[in-house]
């Protein structure tokens, strides 16, 4: 795995196989960081799904400035997630997840994938012990399942469970606060192949597969990942410079920021998000794209005042975890 920037010594608590001074190998210490950081990605991609609530893309979560080392982290969660039904089906068989073990399952799936399928697992964590321990329970629980159904290979076991794949074009969003699109698409366009979006300006097409981990529009905020779907959303509301905007539940923010742009980083957007750990994202996005027009609320929108003079001049209340989107000129509205 690459190297990360992270601090050299483990979190308290976990112990750790060290080097004769003391202190994690580089390899170790990646290895260490990237699956943690791939287990709190992949925690909010599994609970997003069983509560039917998106929490942002794999990308947009793992491109999150709080996520070093981002290549091993996004390996990770893609290929654990690939192989999911597998591990947890291993897991099953080998009465692996007991009470104190099932609190971090998705650490635990993210290192079953390491030991059946991915890098070999050195004892540097107190997770890393608990699964070398059952590694041999985990390999034959794997291998009575390739001979419940009857077949002889990994490959041939992974075709049970997936559907053929569909190559599909790659979508960047220009951050018009930080570069416009024609430089964007001779930048990119040194790379790959470029076109420009047919209903989203600032949107544009790369070829599939597209590796941009380490781009530097991608790192300096000046391009995000994020798909058309996703982009159309405020292209289609097109807010005007000056206006005031109440978005409504924001994290992680791309659809945030892009508002920003398309406002060209004036008027006012105040950002609602209940939880905690996304509101950190959300200041993180918001941080990459340079928008300085968004104030970030830590709070239930559910809650605001209608009547409060704070919000009289908002133009548009924005919401797409409810699938609402409404213009205005007044505060209440009725759904």
């Amino acid at each position: 795995m690459a190297r990360t920037k992270t601090a050299a010594t483990a979190p308290s608590g976990a112990s750790a196989k060290t080097s004769r001074n003391g202190r994690l190998s580089n390899a170790e210490r990646s290895a260490y960081f990237a699956r943690r950081e791939a287990a709190k990605v992949l925690r909010l991609v599994l609970r997003g799904d069983a509560r039917r609530r998106a929490v942002g893309s794999i990308k947009s979560l793992v491109y999150s400035p709080s996520v070093k080392n981002k290549k091993a982290t996004y390996a990770l969660v893609c290929q654990t997630l690939k192989h999911l039904s597998i591990i947890k089906q291993v897991l099953d068989s080998a009465s692996i997840l007991n009470s104190k073990w099932k609190r971090q399952e998705e650490l635990v799936y993210i290192l079953t994938y390491d030991i059946l399928f991915g890098q070999e697992i050195s004892l540097v964590g107190d997770a890393e012990k608990f699964l070398m321990l059952h590694k041999g329970a985990i390999q034959l629980a794997l291998a009575q399942l390739l001979v419940r159904n009857k077949v002889k290979s990994i490959e041939d076991l992974m075709a049970l469970y997936q559907t053929p794949d569909v190559p599909k074009p790659r979508y960047v969003r220009v951050n018009t606060l930080k570069m416009d699109v024609d430089s964007a698409v001779l930048e990119l366009g040194k790379q790959f192949v470029v076109q420009k979006d047919d209903l989203v300006p600032d949107l544009l097409i790369l070829p599939p597969g597209c590796d941009l981990h380490v781009h530097p529009l991608i790192v300096n905020g000046c391009v995000f990942l994020q798909g058309k779907a996703s982009s159309m959303v405020a292209a289609a509301l097109a807010p005007k410079p000056g206006w005031k905007v109440l978005d409504a539940c924001s994290a992680p923010g791309n659809k945030t920021v892009h508002l920003a742009a398309l406002m060209k980083g004036k008027g006012k957007i105040v950002a609602c998000e209940l939880n905690k750990e996304r509101v950190r994202r959300l200041k993180d996005t918001i941080k990459l794209s340079g928008a300085a027009n968004i104030e970030v609320l830590h709070g239930d929108f559910l809650n605001l005042d209608p009547k409060d003079p704070a919000y009289s001049e908002v133009s548009l209340i924005f919401c797409i975890f409810t699938w609402m989107i409404i213009m205005f000129h007044g505060f209440y509205v009725n759904q």
